[in-house]
């Protein structure tokens, strides 16, 4: 393809490799998206504040620790592990503390430290002089920030531009989730109005990163729109008759012990039911929809039946694999509950009666609902906006 075919002018031409197949549209909306992500970045959540002043976090490695206050028993910890840390940035690089890892008897929160390991450190100071520090966990940082990169170069090497576009659209994502999400769920925003308007946005950007700014990309969000749509309808309608309280995910109840006790926990189920299942759903309506685009472009003489038809049938192909997908993603999270309530021999009536495992029926059989019918909603939208005109 030439470079004025995509939209660039001859001076462009050197970047045509990493640009081939972007319209100069398409450039111009990513560039706004991560101007966006620029001022998300350093947009304040509201709750900076609660911390403590003069305390601030740094890498520490390990020296020595004395595990003779450190009792086991069975799988458990009890007592406290002796820890010397020189700590390895901030303002007191160089120094060597020495502080106590105190053990909770719980394996999901203790943790123990060797010589040389990292840690990661929470340090308050006051006249120029620590006065408490504490090893908050095993220091990962590193490793999170080498995955992302390796995941982000393979993303670019192999996708160029629309690689871009991917890893563009995973950070607005991240952003959005935890500079306007959460703070404002914690303001006592409405979680179902809140989180609704926030995945259709989610979708909106997504969605025209992904397909451009075009009838694809259009056809795609409303079947992602209108799938969401139903999705938040049904978990509204068969919450209460379920009798399921928000309460069910976990630190629900820490929450709202911590100065947060306005907040509707059962909202924020329905809530993050409907976030859950936007993923999926933005994913089915773009497969749908490229399909369909692609057929009309290799027949345009199509007609609105034949198409309809068509993408139909994608859709009955797709839906069969996505809801199991669906079921899929969400039992990895309770796995370890039901092979729990199974080695006790709990009869199978009384586990699905649960109010954990009834919460995760809810949770899957919703999203499904909403998975199944944005295949007919976008085929219809795409069958109305591909052939506008014809019969």
């Amino acid at each position: 393809m030439r470079a004025e075919s995509a939209g660039f002018s001859p001076m462009d031409k050197r970047f045509s490799p990493f640009f081939h197949g972007a319209q100069r549209k398409d450039i111009v909306f990513s560039c706004v998206v991560l101007l966006l992500c620029v001022g998300l970045y350093f947009l304040p959540t509201g709750f900076e504040d609660r911390l403590p002043k003069d305390t601030e976090q740094a890498e520490g490695r390990v020296v020595a620790v004395d595990n003779s206050h450190m009792e086991q028993h069975g799988l458990v910890l009890s007592g406290s592990q002796g820890v010397e840390v020189e700590l390895l940035g901030g303002k007191w690089k160089g120094q060597i503390i020495r502080t106590g890892n105190h053990f909770l008897g719980k394996m999901e929160l203790d943790r123990v430290f060797a010589p040389g390991e990292h840690a990661l450190m929470n340090i308050a100071s006051s006249g120029g002089v620590i006065t408490w520090a504490h090893t908050a966990d095993h220091y990962r940082l590193r490793i999170e920030l080498i995955l992302l990169a390796v995941f982000s170069l393979f993303l670019l090497f192999y996708g160029g531009f629309f690689g871009f576009q991917a890893i563009l659209s995973f950070f607005f994502t991240g952003l959005v989730l935890w500079k306007l999400t959460i703070p404002n769920l914690l303001k006592g925003v409405d979680p179902v109005f809140l989180n609704f308007t926030i995945v259709c946005v989610l979708s909106a950007v997504i969605l025209f990163l992904v397909a451009g700014l075009n009838k694809k990309g259009v056809v795609a969000f409303l079947g992602a729109a209108i799938g969401l749509g139903i999705t938040a309808f049904m978990t509204l309608c068969f919450t209460h008759p379920f009798r399921i309280s928000g309460a069910v995910r976990p630190f629900s109840e820490t929450l709202l012990y911590s100065g947060f006790t306005h907040l509707n926990l059962t909202r924020i189920f329905i809530a993050g039911v409907v976030l859950s299942a936007s993923g999926a759903v933005m994913d089915l309506a773009m497969d749908i929809s490229a399909a369909m685009s692609e057929i009309v472009r290799h027949n345009p003489e199509i007609s609105r039946k034949e198409l309809f038809i068509s993408g139909n049938t994608i859709g009955r192909s797709v839906i069969g694999t996505m809801t199991t997908t669906l079921l899929l993603a969400y039992s990895g999270g309770y796995l370890v509950m039901l092979m729990l309530f199974m080695g006790q021999g709990i009869p199978n009536a009384n586990i699905l009666n649960m109010s954990y495992v009834a919460a995760e029926i809810l949770h899957t059989i919703a999203g499904s609902f909403g998975l199944v019918l944005v295949a007919p909603v976008t085929t219809i939208a795409g069958t109305l906006l591909y052939l506008p005109g014809r019969r």
